[in-house]
């Protein structure tokens, strides 16, 4: 690898979810040249045929000279193209480019996604894992010029890492917007709470302060349903109840976990969910640093940026 200059090679890259397929074309500072989506997540597509959906959609790219190609995300899960084996945490670019999965020698391979163990006194061990988010978290980390930081990435599955010097040290996910949409969709607050209703930025944050004084979540989120019974809030404000509550307590479980950590703490994901967990780190006493698309890019660049010299 170390006679292939990664650097100054035209780089594809390439983020290839469960519902949507993405794909840049990256300058040397890792800045999109040009941008393509197409609803063919992962799942849209038959055994066998991920090749020839990614020629469909990207094979003028492909086809130009000398040019690499990342893909991460689903794409390397065990319902993509080719499973990639999660890299065990720590790790950084080192272990990350020792176990991509090379589907074309040195032109393109699927970058792996990170695990975690932790043991919990149960007679087996916990696990933990991520796709596609290891490379946000490199990418905000080199956007941001941070070597170590915490990096939450909110979602329907939110993660926080824990990166030093470079390398992602352990890692944990919420369920969080999984929750709230089972709960706004298919349990009884779904009656009387209006799930896209717009969001009332007052209502939440006094719901994410509420979730760091009650003792569970599993209790304060009843107080939706009684919203609606005594009419203390209008029902088009329910949603925003709930929702703050759930992120409250996502807050407090990694703010008690990691009192006194001083490290910087970068947002990055969808702009309007990241304003609302800002929000709600701005409610607590915290600030973060927020990224968006831009950090999936970066971190391809730095990826294939740091295989230039591995």
């Amino acid at each position: 690898m170390n006679s292939i200059d990664h650097a100054r090679r035209p780089l594809l890259a390439i983020d290839w979810g469960t519902s949507a397929l993405r794909g840049a074309r990256l300058d040397a500072a890792g800045a999109p040249l040009q941008e393509r989506q197409f609803a063919r997540g992962i799942l849209t597509v038959a055994p066998g045929q991920f090749a020839q959906v990614l020629a469909e959609c990207f094979g003028d790219w492909l086809n130009t000279p000398d040019s690499l190609c990342l893909l991460s995300g689903m794409v390397g899960s065990r319902q993509g193209w080719q499973e990639a084996a999660y890299c065990p945490c720590p790790a950084g670019f080192d272990e990350l480019a020792q176990r991509l999965l090379w589907l074309q020698h040195g032109r393109m391979a699927i970058v792996p996604g990170l695990s975690v163990q932790r043991e919990e006194g149960l007679p087996w061990p916990l696990h933990d894992v991520l796709r596609g988010e290891e490379v946000q978290i490199f990418g905000a980390l080199a956007l941001s010029g941070h070597r170590s930081a915490r990096v939450l990435l909110p979602g329907t599955h939110s993660k926080w890492a824990q990166v030093q010097d470079g390398r992602v040290q352990t890692f944990r996910s919420f369920m969080t917007g999984e929750v709230y949409a089972l709960l706004s969709q298919h349990s009884l607050l779904s009656r009387t709470l209006v799930a896209d209703a717009p969001w009332h930025e007052a209502v939440f944050v006094q719901a994410v302060l509420l979730a760091q004084r009650t003792p569970s979540v599993l209790s304060s989120i009843f107080s939706t349903r009684t919203l609606a019974l005594f009419d203390t809030v209008p029902a088009a404000q329910h949603a925003s109840h709930l929702s703050g509550l759930l992120i409250g307590e996502e807050l407090r479980a990694m703010h008690l976990a990691t009192p006194h950590d001083q490290a910087p703490l970068l947002l990055v994901g969808n702009a309007a969910l990241c304003r609302r967990y800002a929000l709600a780190l701005q409610a607590l006493g915290l600030t973060a640093t927020s990224f968006g698309d831009e950090a999936t890019w970066a971190g391809h660049r730095a990826l294939a940026n740091h295989l230039d010299t591995a």
